[in-house]
Formats: C-alpha cells, structure tokens, sequence
C-alpha cells in the first residue's frame, strides 16, 4: 500500500509541479487527486527486444492498455506528454523487475536505465474520476484520501508473444443511479479504459474479498450500493509478473506520471 508522506495536495496543484516534486523525492506516494484537470498515466518500460510484442498486447487489449504515448528507444523523455518531463525521475515510485519478480521499489531509475528501454505511457482512470466527480458522483476513495482498490480478476487478456494474463480492474462502489450515469459519464473516455467491465457480482469475475485488493487501499461499499469495476492500467504488472520478461520497470500502483496533456482532450463526444 503506498502511504502519502509528501507536502499537502495543494502543493501539487499542476503537471510541473507534481513531476518536480518526484524528481526532488518530495512526492512518494500515490497522485490521486493531484493536478486535477492533466493526464495521468501508468507506466510500462521494457527492453526494445519485447516492444512489438507488447505494442500488439496493448492494441490487443485497449480497455486496460490504452496507449497514450511510446518513447524512443533510450530515450526517457516523451516531448509529446509533457515540457522537461523525465521517466527516470518524475514519477513517486516505481517497480523494478527482473524475470517476472519484483526487486526493487525506487523513487528514480536513473541507475536501472539503459540505452535499449522503450516506455509505454498507458490511460489512467484517474481522469475519468474527475469527470464524475464533475457531475456529482461520488468517488469514495478520494473522498477518503486514498488509493483506489485494485484486483486481479479471472477476465484473461488477449495474448501477444509472450505477454498474457489476467486482467487487473479497479472498484468503485455507487448506488444503482451513480452507476448508470457513471457508465455514460466514462465511455466518453475511451483513452482512459472507457465503460465499465463488469458490474456486481464480484464473484463472477474471480475476485473473493472486496475488503483484501490485491494493490490500492480498501473501501466500504455500504447497504444499498454495488461494486462496478473498470480495466486497470496495471494490467501489465500482472502479465509481467507471468511472462517474465528478463527486465522490467512499471510505476508502483497509485504513484502515476502526470502528463501536460488535458484530460477534455481525451473526451470524444
């Protein structure tokens, strides 16, 4: 669980401002909430050998991988995504993984980078939660303070090479009228997972306890409402973890790359 030890939000009020309070160290938890109205996405880095590969697993699976942006190989700057924007250091924390397994848990990456490294900015739906919470409906985690709960579910991905694996969604509970708005609110954001994947029964897509998320922190979900469920960015570090790819790096859960990009852009009528 990524814990927020940082200066308050308001301090983070901006794209810039949230990168360079990663880059400084000051910001190490997760960024829901922060820089409302810019793009945040998660983060995938592999090695250019596995790229293709997982450039068709993403076109294969756009509702947990929409791509937003691919860098050049070496290249940890992505002009198109942001002004001065490193993926070395701009992001609170990351994930290193080496043969499928998870070693380290760095705030920077500039010792792990090499010149072979291709990163993959992937949708966040922390876009859309701004859009509903434009129109009133609720989002209880934010309300809350923390994370958004994430769970590895019985959905399988489309394969690509060797990338293959269960989908990832995250959960947020809504009465039965939060949920209808909420599914016309989002599939206006289809660059950022778009609809809801499931909604119910937690059961019928392999999740057991709504109280136990396998990444993010647990909300209540109270008398009278029901858990829908979206694809989650962090589907690739799930699949990483089955494919074992000999190298690896993806953002820890939560703790996103904000882009300079506007999340009304990403809005299609």
């Amino acid at each position: 669980m990524l814990v927020q030890v940082s200066p308050p939000a308001f301090a983070f009020a901006d794209a810039r401002a949230v990168r360079q309070g990663a880059r400084r160290g000051e910001l190490t938890g997760h960024t829901a909430g922060l820089a409302p109205g810019f793009v945040q996405c998660n983060l995938v880095v592999l090695a250019e050998a596995y790229a293709a590969d997982f450039l068709r697993f993403c076109q294969r699976n756009p509702k947990p991988c929409p791509l937003i942006a691919v860098s050049e190989p070496g290249d940890p700057t992505i002009p198109d995504a942001g002004e001065d924007l490193d993926v070395r250091s701009d992001l609170p924390r990351y994930r290193v993984w080496q043969d499928g397994r998870l070693v380290d848990e760095p705030t920077d990456i500039r010792r792990w980078w090499r010149d072979d490294l291709v990163a993959f900015l992937i949708g966040c739906s922390f876009t859309f939660e701004e859009a509903l919470a434009a129109e009133g409906v609720g989002v209880r985690h934010l309300e809350g303070g923390g994370n958004v709960p994430m769970f590895r579910t019985s959905i399988p991905c489309r394969p690509a090479g060797p990338f293959a694996g269960p989908m990832v969604v995250t959960m947020r509970p809504m009465s039965a009228a939060e949920a209808i708005r909420a599914i016309q609110i989002t599939s206006r954001y289809p660059a950022v997972h778009g609809a809801p994947v499931h909604i119910g029964d937690p059961a019928a897509i392999g999740i057991a306890d709504l109280d136990r998320p396998d990444y993010g922190d647990p909300v209540p979900v109270k008398p009278g409402e029901i858990p829908v469920f979206w694809a989650c960015g962090v589907t690739p570090q799930a699949v990483i973890a089955a494919a074992n790819p000999a190298f690896a790096i993806t953002h820890a859960p939560g703790a996103m790359l904000v882009t300079d990009l506007k999340n009304n852009r990403l809005q299609v009528p």
